[in-house]
């Protein structure tokens, strides 16, 4: 949400060409990332531990991208003028200003982003140890036996489908109200 407001609100030198930047880095495949990604994990101890999962997911150029897309069209300028007139500084804006109108895009980002990490089976595989897997590892090593026993691996996938309903259910206001907001035209 912060690099989104900066790229969205803030005027500096190279801010286009550095949105251009964020954005290609999208193109790349995320399989090109993982010797350094996982050199550096090792280089912080993380290597094995589930930190080593949920940190690298937390900050993406398309979450970037989205925030700034979503904070353009929900902040009008002029609240930000007004709110520096009155002696606030970009900080201060940006925590009583920008977060309480990106709750919506905020909660529609932090939806994906949990999909996304959720989903993920190759970076858990390769960062993590087989004495703690994540949900999609273990699903997989439930079906990669010589027989398979369909029956326990479809539970684990009714298992492993509870805590996206979950989150649903909590952001699921929040979600729909930041998709409505942005079918409407007003």
């Amino acid at each position: 949400t912060l690099a989104g407001f900066a790229f969205a609100k803030l005027r500096f030198r190279g801010r286009n060409a550095l949105l251009v930047m964020v954005v290609a880095t999208q193109a790349v495949p995320q399989e090109l990332g993982v010797v350094p990604l996982y050199m550096m994990m090792n280089e912080l101890g993380w290597a094995g531990e589930i930190h080593a999962v949920i940190v690298p997911g937390l900050i993406t150029a398309f979450g970037v991208f989205f925030m700034r897309q979503y904070l353009e069209r929900a902040i009008p300028g002029e609240l930000l003028e007004a709110g520096r007139m009155d002696g606030c500084s970009t900080l201060r804006l940006f925590w009583h200003v920008v977060i309480p109108a990106a709750r919506p895009g905020a909660a529609v980002l932090g939806l994906f982003t949990f999909m996304q990490a959720w989903n993920d089976f190759f970076w858990p595989l390769v960062v993590l140890s087989p004495e703690n897997p994540t949900v999609q590892t273990a699903l997989n090593s439930l079906a990669s036996g010589y027989t398979t026993d369909y029956t326990i691996v479809l539970t684990g996938a009714t298992l492993a489908t509870l805590p996206v309903l979950v989150v649903f259910l909590v952001f699921g206001r929040q979600l729909v109200s930041g998709l409505m907001q942005g079918a409407v035209k007003g």
